[in-house]
């Protein structure tokens, strides 16, 4: 499908409610499904990978939304066109997670697959080399709607839910493709530290709140 060309004057940016959940689901497993780290916690060897990575990224949508963490579409009327899924580390959301969301984790992904994400989150909590921060966990364009600002868009929105809590120190990622570490880089990110998941290397990049405007 053509790329379609899109006025900044025509895009929104606002929280995301339930009802958009689901497509939101579908915007990102398109952006993840090729992502090495998730090929490995997920195990793309084995049957099942595409069923086992659609039902994590539904249950993350699902906790986030739970627990009130900043969940931001870009939409031109009411098509959603972009997403980016935000955390914050000191409102106590992090690797422990919520009881149901382990359970249902489970039964959906599997005991491998939620352990490891959850040793993963672990890892990435301990290199960051702050106390309070917004962590990235998702990002994504619609594929048809790619090279046409929305992602300079997503990480605007990104900048102004940290500047609009007193107390983040900045944003951080964890990247684990060269593309995405040049689009983080473009948006004023640089790197503060690695680390190895599962045999997948990474990059800890951050963007602190006196470099955001």
């Amino acid at each position: 499908m053509a790329t379609k060309t899109l006025s900044s004057s025509t895009i929104r940016a606002v929280f995301l409610a339930a009802e958009d959940l689901r497509l939101a689901a579908s915007i990102l497993y398109q952006a993840y499904v090729d992502d090495p780290l998730f090929r490995t916690i997920f195990q793309v060897e084995k049957s099942g990978y595409e069923s086992r990575l659609r039902a994590a990224i539904r249950e993350e949508l699902y906790t986030f939304w739970l627990a009130k963490q900043p969940m931001v579409g870009l939409f031109s009327e009411e098509r959603l066109l972009a997403v980016v899924c935000v955390t914050h580390a000191s409102e106590g959301f992090g690797a422990g997670r919520f009881w149901h969301w382990r359970l249902r984790m489970l039964l959906t992904a599997g005991f491998f697959s939620t352990s490891q994400l959850l040793n993963k989150e672990k890892l990435v909590a301990s290199v960051v080399p702050y106390e309070d921060y917004h962590m990235v966990s998702f990002i994504a364009v619609q594929p048809n709607h790619q090279h046409v600002g929305l992602g300079h868009q997503l990480m605007a929105a990104i900048d102004n839910l940290v500047l609009a809590n007193g107390t983040s120190e900045g944003a951080g990622v964890l990247v684990t493709v060269p593309t995405y570490e040049s689009f983080f880089e473009d948006g004023g990110y640089q790197n503060v530290n690695q680390l190895n998941v599962n045999g997948i290397d990474g990059k800890i990049m951050f963007k602190h709140k006196d470099m955001m405007s």
